[in-house]
């Protein structure tokens, strides 16, 4: 009816990217640009779908414009896309602030919530949209199903699609309270976190897809705290602290990070492997790998796939004769731009090999192929390293300045193999190539991986939990003392 309408553009985008059809999402947010140059934050988006695809023709420039223009808080990016483009910390926070003052500024609406419980039960509020089987509910769980409830009720919050899957059907159970608040107002959900006597309200999504970030901005609890889902700062001043570990966030930097950071011995990152291991043997055959040669895998979403790292990739096949890559076929059009680019490095384009999506057991199962996982940068793997960990195949990573970078030498370090981790690309591209070439090496990394993941804290889901209900009570006793909230070294 209105060709120039450009918003109805952006929403056929938005929809096309939520049915996983990101060339005709593409398509449509680049109408709604050309219909209007200065569509807020659009810019962003369309870089992101362009990596989301691995379509990287004059990808630099239009990142470096983006980059300068978030420096001087123009609203042209959404915050989580800037988490693939830099590690520079200070974008990241300029992004993130510039996002947040404009679409979720603090609202005192709703008054001064009521103090936390310091008597009885300390009530933990969890929030998200992905209470199904996704990636954050694989590494969570353990946390619901062990919580302390001589110390805490827990309540889920959960605003997703609705999804019914054995994770959906499983989860609710899990909590003492669970809540729909998919068809409420962000303002209508904190009202009901301070009328359920929310103590601690914790955000498990950040400014990651479906975020309902609004929701803190009235305060739903008297504590708020970031967890897990988004691995940067918020850049809100009403949340107070973000959950941590002194590899993801030395203290030398902690100040580029709005909330107070609470600092977990070992990884920061909860997981929960229990029984996840298919007992189904696959074979290279089956999988689509050459019976013979090296395997390098790196089964992340395409969008963490750059072009600087695709490139040292190049190079590392390039050393090793006969070996390929594994990687994951996100979407239709990644294996097709990624093997023209392979081409156009050198590199015969069936030496990349794509792994369909998979049910998590079976995954896990098949991951064992692999000999050497390759992590991205700037934005590298998380719960995808977590699985390669915990299938026995080791993780090279190249540690950054930024959290999204530095994840994997986190969970390393939590299972003692700071070995495999590498400060520069070129000491990634040799190393690389070294274990590739040496056997006995990477024999012996093996080994190592096989014997920690079950006697070192990273898989310790028990423990783990334990640390951050210390870390709550830490909050709650701060509290209650009318003090502010600080860091936290549990």
């Amino acid at each position: 009816m209105n060709p120039l309408f450009s918003d109805a553009h952006y929403q056929c985008g938005v929809l096309f990217n939520q049915e996983n059809q990101p060339e005709a999402a593409l398509s449509a947010f680049e109408n709604a640009i050309a219909i209007e140059p200065d569509f807020s934050y659009l810019p962003g988006a369309i870089a992101a779908l362009k990596m989301q695809i691995c379509r990287w023709n004059n990808i630099d420039t239009e990142i470096n414009t983006l980059l300068t223009d978030i420096s001087i808080h123009k609203k042209i990016s959404p915050p989580f896309p800037v988490l693939c483009m830099t590690d520079s910390l200070v974008l990241q926070r300029t992004a993130a602030e510039t996002w947040v003052n404009d679409n979720h500024p603090e609202c005192d609406d709703l008054g001064i919530p009521n103090k936390a419980n310091g008597q009885g039960l300390i009530t933990i509020g969890y929030f998200s949209s992905d209470f199904y089987q996704h990636a954050t509910m694989h590494l969570i769980t353990g946390l619901f199903k062990h919580c302390d409830r001589q110390r805490f009720k827990i309540i889920g919050f959960s605003f997703g699609p609705k999804m019914t899957d054995a994770v959906s059907t499983l989860l609710p159970s899990c909590f003492d309270q669970f809540v729909d608040v998919r068809d409420k107002s962000d303002r209508e959900i904190a009202e009901l976190a301070r009328e359920l006597g929310v103590d601690i309200a914790v955000d498990l999504k950040g400014y990651t897809q479906h975020h309902r970030f609004g929701i803190f901005s009235y305060r739903a609890a008297p504590i708020q705290v970031a967890y897990l889902g988004y691995p940067g700062t918020s850049a809100a001043p009403y949340m107070d602290y973000l959950i941590a570990d002194r590899v993801v966030i030395p203290e030398s930097i902690a100040s580029n990070y709005s909330e107070n950071i609470v600092y977990l011995p070992g990884s920061f990152q909860i997981n929960d492997m229990a029984e996840k291991m298919s007992d189904t043997k696959f074979n290279r055959t089956q999988c689509g790998l050459p019976e013979f040669g090296f395997i390098f895998c790196c089964l992340c979403n395409s969008q963490k796939i750059t072009l600087q790292t695709f490139a040292i990739w190049m190079n590392i096949l390039g050393e090793v004769k006969d070996s390929v890559l594994w990687l994951l076929e996100t979407n239709p059009q990644v294996a097709a731009n990624l093997r023209a680019q392979s081409a156009a490095h050198g590199i015969a384009p069936d030496r990349l090999v794509f792994a369909q999506r998979m049910e998590l057991s079976a995954h896990l199962s098949r991951q064992r192929l692999a000999d050497l996982f390759l992590d991205t940068w700037p934005y590298g793997g998380h719960t995808t390293v977590t699985d390669a960990l915990w299938a026995g195949v080791p993780v090279l990573t190249c540690v950054g300045e930024s959290f999204a970078s530095r994840v994997a030498a986190s969970l390393l370090n939590a299972l003692d193999l700071n070995d495999l981790v590498t400060h520069t690309p070129e000491d990634y591209a040799q190393y690389a190539i070294d274990l590739a070439q040496d056997t006995e090496a990477l024999a012996a990394i093996k080994t190592r991986l096989e014997t920690n993941r079950l006697s070192h804290p990273l898989f310790d889901t028990k423990n783990t939990v334990h640390h951050i209900e210390t870390a709550y009570i830490s909050m709650v006793e701060r509290h209650r003392q009318n003090l502010p909230p600080a860091s936290i070294d549990v």
